[in-house]
C-alpha cells in the first residue's frame, strides 16, 4: 500500500535543531562559562508560571546565544538552575533548585546531552557548584546551610560540612590545589576549608566589615592564597587571607555583587557583576577599565573568555547573553 503522505508539504529542519533541544529558552538565564575550546554553556530558568523548569544550552558559537536554534545541544531540566559549570570535555555539573546536584554528559557528536546522576542530597535549593582543580570532585552549597563534597566516579556524597548558621551563596575551588576551598553564606561567614584536616576543615577568614554579607567569591588564577570576595553593599575585596598583600577594598557597585571572576592571563583582570545591572572590569589595583550598564535586570553570571585578557561574557534576568571586550567601551563612573 502506498503512503498518502505528501512528502513536498514536509518541511526540513533548516534549523538543524538537536532533537531533545527545548523549544524554547527560559527568560531568567542565570549562569555561564566557557569551556577550554570557547564552547559556551548556558543554564536557564523559568521563575514565574505554573512550571518552575530550567534547561541547560551549548553553543559552539557564543555570538548566536541565546537563540535556540543555533544551539549545539539542550536539555529540559526539571527545575530551575542555580549555577552550571564544565567539569570535563563532555560533563557539565548542575546546581538544581530541587535540592540536587546533577551531571550531564554530551553525546552523539556533542549533539546530546545524558543524565548521568541526579542526587537529591540537599534539603533546599543547591545555590552553587565548583568544580576541584583536577574536576574528579565537585563542592556543592544550598540554602539548607551545608557544604558537601562529591566524588563524580562513585556519583556520591564523600564529605558533608554543617559550618554555617544560614543559607550558603557561593563555594568557590582552588584552581591550585584539590583540597582547599571556600565558602560564603548569609551568616556572615566566609570560610577557609582544608580537605587534609578532617578534625578542622574550616577556618574562618576576617572580613572588612563583619556586619555584611559577603555574596560571592573568587580565587586568583595564580596566587594561591589570594582571593576576592563581594559583599550585600556592592563593595569589592581583594586578600591575601595569609596577610603578605594589603587589603584592597573599593565600593563598585550600588547594590549586592552576585558574582566574581578573574581572568587568566598572567596580570588578570577582575570582573564584577551585581544586583544594580551591572558589570564593572578592574585591574589589580581595583582602579575599574570597564563599566557597562545594558543589562535591563539583574546581572546573574559572568565568565572569561579562555586564554583571553580582553574578552568576556554576562548574562542576566532580562534573557540577554552580553559580549564585551575591555577597552572597546567608554567607561562611566560607578
Amino acid at each position: 500500500m502506498k503512503s498518502t503522505v505528501n512528502t513536498s508539504m514536509i518541511k526540513e529542519n533548516k534549523w538543524n535543531i538537536p532533537p531533545n533541544a527545548p523549544a524554547c529558552m527560559e527568560r531568567h538565564l542565570d549562569s555561564v562559562e566557557y569551556r577550554e575550546d570557547g564552547t559556551l554553556l548556558l543554564g536557564a530558568s523559568s521563575l514565574t508560571g505554573r512550571c518552575w523548569q530550567g534547561s541547560i544550552w551549548i553553543y559552539s558559537d557564543p555570538k548566536q546565544s541565546p537563540n535556540e536554534g543555533f544551539c549545539k545541544a539542550g536539555v529540559q531540566t526539571e527545575a530551575g538552575i542555580s549555577e552550571v559549570k564544565w567539569v570535563s570535555q563532555k560533563g557539565v555539573i548542575v546546581a538544581s533548585d530541587s535540592g540536587a546536584v546533577e551531571l550531564w554528559e554530551l553525546a552523539e557528536d556533542e549533539r546530546l546531552l545524558v543524565n548521568k546522576f541526579s542526587k537529591h542530597e540537599h534539603d533546599h535549593v543547591v545555590t552553587s557548584v565548583s568544580p576541584t582543580a583536577g574536576a574528579s570532585n565537585v563542592v556543592s552549597g544550598s540554602m539548607d546551610c551545608r557544604v558537601k563534597v562529591w566524588d563524580l566516579s562513585q556519583e556520591t556524597v564523600i564529605s558533608a560540612y554543617n559550618a554555617h548558621s544560614k543559607s550558603v551563596i557561593c563555594v568557590s575551588c582552588s584552581p591550585t590545589d584539590d583540597s582547599l576551598f571556600l565558602s560564603c553564606g548569609q551568616d556572615g561567614r566566609l570560610l577557609l576549608w582544608d580537605r587534609r584536616k578532617p578534625s578542622k576543615p574550616a577556618s574562618r577568614i576576617e572580613i572588612e566589615s563583619p556586619s555584611c554579607c559577603p555574596t560571592s567569591v573568587a580565587w586568583h588564577p595564580h596566587h594561591r592564597s589570594t582571593i576576592a570576595y563581594g559583599d550585600e553593599l556592592g563593595r569589592v575585596t581583594v586578600k591575601d587571607f595569609l596577610g603578605a598583600q594589603p587589603v584592597q577594598t573599593q565600593s563598585t557597585h550600588r547594590r549586592r555583587v552576585s558574582g566574581l571572576a578573574f581572568s587568566s592571563h598572567s596580570a588578570p583582570l577582575l570582573a564584577s557583576i551585581s544586583d544594580d545591572c551591572s558589570l564593572a572590569v578592574m585591574n589589580s589595583d581595583l582602579i575599574e577599565v570597564l563599566r557597562d550598564r545594558r543589562h535591563q535586570d539583574f546581572v546573574s553570571s559572568v565568565g572569561w573568555l579562555p586564554d583571553s585578557s580582553d574578552s568576556l561574557t554576562t548574562v542576566g534576568w532580562d534573557h540577554q547573553v552580553l559580549h564585551h571586550t575591555v577597552g572597546s567601551a567608554i567607561t562611566s563612573p560607578p
